[in-house]
């Protein structure tokens, strides 16, 4: 998106013209609702969020006026968003026991580049509902640092966990996609 594009609307909205409010809308609503949806899987909640981030971006458009990244700026508060949402759901973020892996297991299966190939090999509607069904904290931290960018110690803060326990728990879940994964044969 170009961002001086961007510049132009916000300076739109800042002097009340609906047509800025429009064009920001409906040029970041889709991705903030897919960032929404994928964490808490629920149509009607990720509506309720995506109206509430649209609520919070347009009444802070001095800081809005501010952003580089206005699309980024606007999923980062789409997910902070949908993590307190979770918060108030009593969805609790805390390391799931399963003896902690060292930092050199760690460093040894990033190393591991064959499973990292079956991850790219797959259909995306196996992996989509693969990661759908990872337990609640691994989907949200598999979420948060695959597709929303987020670094493991950034999710370790939002969440309340180590950066360690983010590390651990992401390579659990990768773990687990790839064992799901193996089931289904690629087809060509």
């Amino acid at each position: 998106m170009d961002t001086t594009d961007d510049k132009y609307w916000i300076a739109q909205c800042q002097s009340g013209d609906e047509n800025g409010y429009n064009v920001l809308y409906n040029r970041y609503a889709k991705p903030a609702y897919n960032a929404i949806f994928r964490l808490v899987r629920d149509a009607g909640e990720a509506e309720d969020l995506l109206q509430e981030t649209f609520i919070t971006v347009f009444s802070e458009l001095d800081k809005l006026a501010q952003v580089d990244q206005v699309g980024a700026w606007i999923r980062r508060i789409a997910v902070n968003l949908s993590i307190s949402q979770m918060r108030r759901k009593k969805i609790r973020f805390e390391a799931l026991e399963e003896g902690d892996l060292t930092r050199n297991d760690l460093k040894r299966y990033a190393q591991n580049e064959e499973d990292e190939a079956m991850l790219l090999d797959c259909r995306i509607e196996e992996l989509q509902r693969t990661i759908e069904s990872l337990p609640e904290v691994y989907r949200a931290i598999v979420i948060l640092h695959a597709f929303e960018g987020m670094l493991h110690k950034e999710i370790g803060q939002r969440l309340g966990l180590s950066e360690l326990a983010v590390r651990s728990q992401y390579h659990r879940a990768k773990k687990m996609i790839l064992k799901q994964l193996s089931k289904y044969p690629y087809e060509a």
